[in-house]
């Protein structure tokens, strides 16, 4: 261990003098990295903070699904928070500047960061397919005591899955002067990489796949069953109520596929290049890269407010300093049965245009 970090530290006090990198061709694209960068941690800072306050005070928003958004929250403005500014610093110039402590801590960070991200969004997405197809399991699994050892699973296993090479027992922490940047270098020929790829990244992109997959096929057989169901009731009865119970079930669901989506975008480009491009031959593909990658912390927050109107509720509650609402709970959603979801309905005034919009929450915690 004394060894590596010797290593490791000699290294980076010669680095860009003795083996310049072909990063330094592109100094105007690695200043607009930086700013790209600046803008990312201004919105990912503000709008994580915004969303995790506005989750843990209004009611109308809570739910599992939500415990796991406020944990993914966390994570997000911690990585602008700790790791975005020295990414910004290492563009602007173009080498490490900051010791070799921190050449091991950052792209430590950044890499649990990545496996937060993933492991919260599949988790999500497997909450979302106990609740649509296997609603009688859901109250059983999905209790307060169960979520939080869930959430704190993800956060330990994040960790757990890069303490070996922190330790330098399989591969090391380190400067790469390739890429201008730390990263996890190979010792003795051999790197953790791989086996971060297959279950950091591949085997929870597979999962949230089946789930989707499955997902779809139970609302579409769930429809079909719905509309020859009951002759007693009128179309119009059975139009409302299957449409009123797939908005309830895929508003939350339809967001996560999108972040699910969004993280794809920003993820995927860097691996591809890393593997087609292991000598950063084209450098400007490795900055594009890097540039979705950090701008990956500062997009979950926008989707939440575009694509959800009870989120966009509670930003407003929030920034305009109201009363958050409260909300009684009438639970049916454990007899598919009788065809109805659990939802919550406001007991203060509210607007029957309000009354008529499901909430975002469909089931109770």
């Amino acid at each position: 261990m004394v060894d590596t970090t010797t290593m490791a530290t000699t290294e980076m006090l010669n680095v860009t003098e003795t083996e310049p990198s072909l990063m330094h061709e592109h100094k105007e694209f690695m200043y607009f990295a930086a700013f790209c960068i600046i803008v990312s941690i201004i919105v990912g800072l503000s709008g994580n903070l915004l969303t995790i306050v506005a989750l843990v005070q209004c009611p109308r928003v809570r739910s599992a699904p939500v415990a796991f958004i406020i944990s993914l929250c966390i994570a997000d403005f911690l990585f602008c928070a700790l790791s975005l500014p020295f990414s910004a610093s290492g563009f602007i110039h173009q080498r490490w500047i900051h010791g070799d402590v921190l050449c091991v801590i950052f792209p430590f960070m950044r890499y649990v960061n990545v496996g937060l991200s993933l492991l919260s969004i599949t988790a999500i997405t497997i909450n979302r397919y106990v609740l649509i197809a296997h609603q009688n399991l859901y109250e059983k699994i999905y209790r307060k005591r169960y979520i939080s050892l869930m959430i704190a699973a993800v956060w330990l296993f994040s960790f757990a899955m890069l303490l070996p090479t922190l330790i330098g027992a399989w591969g090391r922490f380190g400067y790469d002067k390739k890429i201008l940047s730390c990263s996890i270098l190979k010792v003795n020929g051999r790197s953790s990489k791989t086996f971060l790829f297959i279950f950091g990244f591949l085997i929870p992109c597979i999962t949230i796949i089946v789930c989707y997959a499955r997902i779809f096929w139970v609302i579409k057989r769930s429809a079909n069953r719905v509309r020859g169901h009951s002759n007693s009731e009128t179309k119009e009865q059975k139009k409302d109520r299957d449409a009123k119970k797939k908005k309830e079930e895929w508003r939350v669901t339809r967001m996560v596929l999108i972040i699910f989506c969004s993280f794809l975008v920003c993820y995927l480009p860097i691996t591809i290049v890393k593997v087609a491009d292991k000598q950063v031959k084209y450098p400007a593909l490795h900055i594009l890269g890097y540039i979705l990658i950090y701008s990956s912390a500062s997009i979950n927050p926008v989707i939440y407010g575009v694509f959800n109107k009870q989120y966009r509720q509670a930003y407003k509650t929030v920034l305009l300093c109201r009363r958050p609402r409260s909300l009684s709970v009438t639970a049916n959603a454990s007899n598919p049965n009788k065809h109805t979801t659990t939802h919550f309905t406001a007991v203060s005034n509210v607007s029957q245009s309000t009354k008529d919009d499901p909430v975002f929450v469909d089931e109770p915690v």
